[in-house]
């Protein structure tokens, strides 16, 4: 059985995992016949954003492992633990907390950095050329990660594809039913939520990059 690895980021879309896809992620993983563990970095969250209102909370603070296990069901573990040598691949949904917790991106775009534990085990995966799938914003991560001049997208927004060229990813633009692959560095990305009206159109996006990293598994 295939083992997949899925970092999460939190518990909500503004500060954290984008949780319709975080779902839609871990559902099409299983429909495929592989196992999944989820995986998040033992850390404060950037802030805590009231959903109704989507104003800060300053007097809130939560923890990105702890929310994350909301989304995980409890079957979850810190990150620092994640070893690629245990997974066949590696999965990051989308959601503002993979742009506010597991780096910066959200703040500081193209000066952004990453999180060192996310950093180590991303770049475990990039080193043993096991195949990636990042969703939504999480593409922004790639830069930080994987050789100059590899192939990403977020979409089409294109003040959010200038920064992401600018951390040395190449910013393909990208239809919300699509992905794009780089044959190079074994990466798949996909906007989902970036363009998605619907949760349908989400859905479409997650389960296409999915059925891709099955078939580049398949392949291997």
């Amino acid at each position: 059985m295939k083992k997949i690895a899925v970092i999460l980021s939190g518990c909500g879309v503004f500060d954290g995992s984008e949780i319709h896809e975080a779902v839609l992620t871990l559902l099409h993983i299983e429909k495929l016949g592989a196992h999944y563990q989820c995986f998040a970095p033992n850390i404060d969250q950037l802030h805590v954003i009231n959903h109704l209102t989507g104003e800060v909370d300053k007097q809130a603070k939560r923890n990105v492992l702890v929310e994350s296990a909301r989304i995980a069901r409890g079957e979850i573990k810190d990150i620092k633990t994640l070893d690629a040598a245990d997974f066949d691949a590696l999965v990051l949904p989308g959601g503002f907390g993979a742009a506010k917790n597991l780096c910066d991106f959200a703040i500081k775009g193209a000066d952004s950095t990453i999180n060192l534990d996310v950093k180590n085990a991303c770049k475990q995966f990039s080193e043993h050329k096991k195949p990636a799938v990042y969703i939504c914003i999480a593409p922004a991560i790639i830069g930080h990660i994987y050789p100059k001049g590899t192939l990403a997208t977020i979409g089409n927004d294109a003040d959010t594809a200038e920064q992401v060229n600018k951390l040395g990813a190449k910013h393909v633009n990208c239809a919300v039913n699509d992905f794009v692959y780089d044959e190079n560095a074994h990466v798949i990305s996909t906007p989902a939520y970036m363009l998605a009206g619907s949760i349908v159109e989400a859905n479409t996006s997650i389960e296409n990059a999915i059925n891709k990293l099955d078939e580049v598994l398949n392949s291997k």
